[in-house]
């Protein structure tokens, strides 16, 4: 992370050597270079034309990695009104006319009920880590039925501060750890394995 002071704004590098800001602070703290190059490696071949779902977005580098990678549709919710701004920004640097995406301002757990009508490819978790948002976010994309039959969620998270376990009609399909950062993947449960 660079700090670019005319703008008192900071800049992250992602995919292709392109820039994005961020605000200074750790309000909302970009996912490090680190596992954001694992996760995409770990999700290759399965962004190209895929809908991905940011949630707790900070300055949207999740997503704009993703609309660089050939995401089709980019959505983030995200409660900080200047991060906010930054993501829009952001993305519109980085999509090109046949992508599409929207910046949705709020309360996390809100505004996914009104998504209820959609499914995502891929859905990027990564809340404040001593909030308290992890179950009641994954209940809630599990009751919206918001992740597509072939799709998975990746949660950040550090494990001291949270467990990850199975969730309503999601399953653990596997887990990475990067320092005190762990990645923690769900997918839809097969119908034997929900309660």
């Amino acid at each position: 992370m660079k700090f670019h002071p005319l703008s008192k704004l900071f800049l992250v590098r992602i995919y292709g050597n392109r820039q994005l800001k961020t605000l200074p602070g750790q309000n909302t703290r970009p996912t490090s270079a680190r596992v954001r190059e694992a996760l995409f490696n770990i999700w290759q071949g399965a962004i190209t034309d895929c809908r991905w779902l940011d949630l707790c977005a900070g300055n949207g580098s999740m997503g704009a990695e993703a609309l660089c990678r050939g995401a089709i549709e980019a959505v983030a919710i995200e409660q900080n009104g200047k991060a906010c701004q930054i993501i829009k920004q952001n993305w519109q640097q980085v999509a090109t006319k046949e992508q599409y995406f929207r910046v949705i301002r709020g309360d996390i757990r809100v505004k996914l009920k009104k998504l209820q009508s959609q499914q995502f490819d891929r859905i990027y978790f990564d809340p404040p880590y001593a909030g308290k948002l992890y179950e009641s976010v994954l209940n809630e994309i599990s009751a919206g039925n918001l992740l597509s039959s072939e799709g998975e969620i990746a949660v950040e998270h550090n494990p001291q501060q949270w467990e990850a376990k199975p969730i309503e009609t999601l399953e653990i399909c596997r887990q990475k750890v990067y320092g005190n950062t762990v990645l923690t993947f769900y997918q839809k449960a097969s119908p034997s394995q929900e309660s």
